[in-house]
């Protein structure tokens, strides 16, 4: 089908405006280890904003003619695009936020690549390696922000939710805004859109001028999840491993509204770290919140965590219903305890050095078809473990329903085969049903055909 599509050349309005020779070369370079495809793609989806669709590789194909380049001039450097969606200008402008949103995209990918890849003083083989890297990609992006007070909210659910759920993330949104809270999700549409867009309506009223929506995405996820356009500020983390790990160490508090299996693999990250021994007494307020309809979703999901990884793990989140104003104020005595510990044991507010997070949970996970056969999914491992390895698998379920690289897989080889204990499959196998039949799969999930075969 055709697609509306612009050709233009666009200056920066803000964030990176110039580049070396060398960064130049290698954003056109081409070949299999350069920087264009990658460049190419993102940007791709940043010009799609707020399109729907949450499937990478037809985003790619629809816009198949697309291409970018970077144009060196006197005074620094400009975007020359072919074939860009129409949807991201105003009689022929680029809309201020998308333009914003592209230049970050550069900045996230010069960057990664020359000071993180790159770098032997960056050791990723490490945990402390890869802590270290999360905290400068956050730096150069100017995210950590020493002089304000905790206030970040992040902000999980599903893209593919109800109307009624969204207007609930709208809700809870607008009550943190009120008291002062600032937003952080994965920067997509549904519940990663909501509580940006409530908020803006909070700070409105108490006349906050400063109120920061903060995206953060990486590249395999960022076709099917467009940034949304109240995100103001987007970072761009080079894997998913390092986006979760971003979240943690900025929130200084958790929200989870209804989702698939997107906000599974997050609720599994974070229960994972939180049921580390080292982070025990470490204060860290989690929400799980959603309309009464969704009632019937979260008991389905604290069973599921109950069955799997033990009444523990139940202990570090508390489940409001239908009560906006209670999770706000909840957030806001929380955040207190958190700034009250800061404070005692000398942690960073804007970073939280503290928190444990194993190499296990560091370590890029590849979703093939035998790395999704081999996980561990048995009980005879730590809870933390067993945490890790349940994220992987819906790692990969993610990979499979809307992620290009995921979704050509399963088109070559088959479905992916996920084995485990008795227990845990059939756990997984009700959980999973659910997600199908409540449509929280995919945008298109009316339709949606599995990515997965689960073996007993």
């Amino acid at each position: 089908m055709q697609q509306n599509t612009i050709d233009a050349l666009i200056a920066p309005k803000s964030h990176l405006d110039i580049l070396s020779r060398s960064e130049v070369n290698r954003l056109q370079d081409t070949s299999q280890g350069g920087l264009h495809r990658l460049f190419r793609n993102c940007s791709l989806a940043v010009l799609n904003s707020d399109n729907k669709t949450d499937d990478g590789k037809k985003l790619l194909e629809r816009y198949r003619s697309f291409e970018i380049s970077v144009i060196e001039n006197e005074r620094g450097i400009k975007l020359k695009l072919e074939g860009a969606p129409a949807s991201a200008f105003v009689d022929g402008r680029m809309i201020l936020g998308i333009n914003e949103h592209l230049f970050a995209v550069l900045r996230d990918i010069v960057y990664v690549n020359d000071e993180i890849t790159n770098n032997k003083r960056i050791d990723l083989n490490t945990s402390e390696g890869v802590t270290d890297a999360v905290f400068h990609i956050l730096r150069n992006a100017g995210i950590l922000r020493a002089t304000e007070d905790p206030r970040l909210v992040v902000c999980w659910g599903g893209h593919a939710i109800s109307r009624g759920e969204y207007d609930y993330t709208k809700l809870v949104g607008y009550q943190a805004g009120l008291r002062g809270l600032d937003i952080c999700t994965g920067c997509g549409p549904g519940a990663m859109k909501g509580p940006m867009k409530g908020a803006t309506i909070g700070h409105a009223k108490q006349r906050i001028q400063s109120g920061m929506y903060l995206g953060v995405t990486e590249p395999g996820i960022i076709a099917a999840e467009s940034p949304n356009p109240i995100v103001n500020e987007l970072v761009i983390m080079p894997d998913i491993e390092k986006r979760l790990e971003a979240f943690l160490r900025l929130a200084h508090g958790i929200v989870v509204f209804p989702g698939g299996v997107g906000t599974a693999e997050e609720i599994l990250y974070l229960l994972g770290i939180l049921l580390h021994p080292d982070n025990a007494d470490l204060p860290f307020p989690v929400i799980f919140t959603g309309p009464k309809n969704a009632a019937g979703y979260f008991e389905l999901i604290n069973a599921f965590i109950e069955n799997t990884l033990g009444r523990a793990a139940t202990h570090r989140y508390e489940i409001l219903i239908d009560n906006p104003q209670a999770v706000a104020q909840k957030l806001k005595q929380g955040i207190a305890a958190v700034k009250a510990y800061r404070k005692q044991t000398d942690d960073a507010y804007y970073f939280n050095w503290r928190l444990k997070i194993d190499h296990e949970f560091q370590q890029p996970f590849k979703p093939t078809h035998e790395n999704m056969h081999n996980l561990a999914l048995h009980k005879d491992q730590p809870a933390h473990v067993l945490a890790a390895n349940l994220r992987r698998a819906f790692s990969g379920l993610v990979a499979g329903n809307v992620k290009e690289e995921g979704i050509t897989a399963i088109e070559r080889y088959g479905l992916y085969e996920i084995s485990g204990d008795q227990a845990i499959m059939d756990q997984l196998d009700q959980l999973l049903h659910a997600f199908v039949k409540e449509k929280r799969m995919k945008l298109e999930s009316k339709h949606y055909r599995p990515c997965y075969r689960l073996i007993r």
